[in-house]
């Protein structure tokens, strides 16, 4: 699975990335310091099954951290999207490009308004950043309404001669992207467009790709140099209608890297932490203080709450075990609870084969509940949680 950050230059997409990946990437106060997509390892956090069955976990795929297991997810920041970049302004063409397999996006965002809108600093609340999420939406929509419009006079005469359905044809244009079936004809039944195809004008295919984007690659705001805004600048946003989260991506890379120098004890997405080191500096000890009243006051300091909402909420996935012995939960290695896998909810076990690898997915011949010792058939649907047997030819 793969989520995208997103935003104008100079707004901290890269410090979220660094932030949430702790991959080293080139950061600087100026526009297009990312020319290149940065690619990384983030994770989202799960309640390890082997707290409530009394074994010791022996992760392989997700590490397990006090009880905690570490889902890997894939991110990706890419370059800063500026006005007009559908029509190849700055480095658009690159930016949107990169963006195709993504299955949902953050949309990071300067709350503080010290970005003005082409990404050069500016003083902080001279720039409203509502502005950036209603012009980065705009510019995905017109992006993908042009791969629709794109000859489509031909696809149109297709569809009126042979009797091809519309949702196959759409689907045909836009599965490059990322973009399932379902999810164009769930964007089809929601749509008020004319049924004549060769009729459709410039407002009909924008409204189109708008409602197909939502469907397919959702977005969520992190509200990011939080511990810079004033009083309201959180309250403008979020009178959007859309999800927000406070966030403060410097602050959260501070904590991961002392915590990766033994400074502190912290877990992902909590909202405090430990000091373990006192031969510490004063200027130090002021900046974890810093740190600390922050996450009090906002309940951490967002970009871990951001990753577990752009997957658990907005795609709505859940975590399933897969097993090789059901008794004692292990792989052919005897490693216990070793891997852990995302899934759609409503996803079943045969579902669940196919991801484990193609093969156990053709060759299915049933599944078992290790938690009930049930055997369960293909269409089974799992739940959160589940630790899961496949047999398999």
């Amino acid at each position: 699975m793969e989520v995208g950050l997103v935003g104008k230059p100079n707004v901290g997409k890269s410090t979220f990335f660094s932030a949430a990946t702790m991959t080293p990437v080139e950061v600087a106060s100026y526009p297009f310091t990312t020319i290149d997509a940065n690619r990384g390892v983030g994770y989202v956090t799960h309640d390890c099954p082997h707290t409530h069955l009394e074994v010791e976990c022996d992760p392989n795929n997700s590490p397990c951290e006090r009880g905690t297991r570490m889902v890997p997810i894939q991110l990706i920041d890419v370059a800063g999207l500026v006005k007009d970049a559908h029509s190849g302004r700055g480095l658009g063409n690159q930016f949107l490009d990169d963006l195709r397999q993504a299955s949902s996006l953050i949309h990071v965002v300067d709350v503080s308004g010290s970005t003005d809108g082409e990404g050069n600093p500016c003083e902080r609340g001279e720039h409203d950043a509502k502005e950036d999420v209603e012009f980065l939406e705009d510019e995905i929509d017109h992006w993908l309404k042009g791969i629709l419009k794109d000859n489509w006079d031909k696809v149109s005469r297709r569809i009126e001669v042979s009797g091809e359905k519309l949702d196959k044809a759409l689907y045909q244009r836009v599965s490059g992207l990322g973009i399932t079936e379902v999810e164009v004809v769930r964007a089809l039944r929601t749509v008020d467009i004319p049924q004549d195809t060769s009729r459709w004008e410039e407002d009909d295919f924008f409204v189109l790709a708008r409602t197909i984007r939502k469907e397919s690659k959702p977005i969520i705001i992190a509200a990011n140099k939080m511990d810079l805004a004033a009083k309201g600048d959180l309250a403008d946003l979020e009178g959007l209608g859309q999800a927000v989260i406070p966030t403060s991506a410097e602050y959260e890379l501070a904590l991961r890297k002392a915590k990766d120098s033994g400074i502190v004890d912290y877990v992902l997405g909590e909202d405090d932490f430990d000091i373990l080191r006192e031969d510490i500096s004063d200027e130090q000890k002021k900046a974890l203080q810093r740190i600390r009243a922050f996450m009090k006051e906002n309940g951490g300091l967002g970009v871990q709450e951001t990753l577990e909402k752009a997957v658990f909420d907005m795609l709505d996935m859940m975590v399933v075990y897969p097993v090789e012995n059901e008794n004692d939960y292990t792989d052919k290695e005897g490693r216990i609870l070793p891997d852990a896998y995302l899934l759609k909810r409503g996803s079943t076990a045969e579902d669940l084969a196919f991801k484990v690898h193609t093969d156990i997915g053709e060759g299915f011949i049933r599944a078992i509940d290790a938690k009930t010792d049930r055997v369960i058939g293909r269409d089974h649907e799992l739940k959160d949680g589940d630790i899961i047997k496949i047999v398999s030819e």
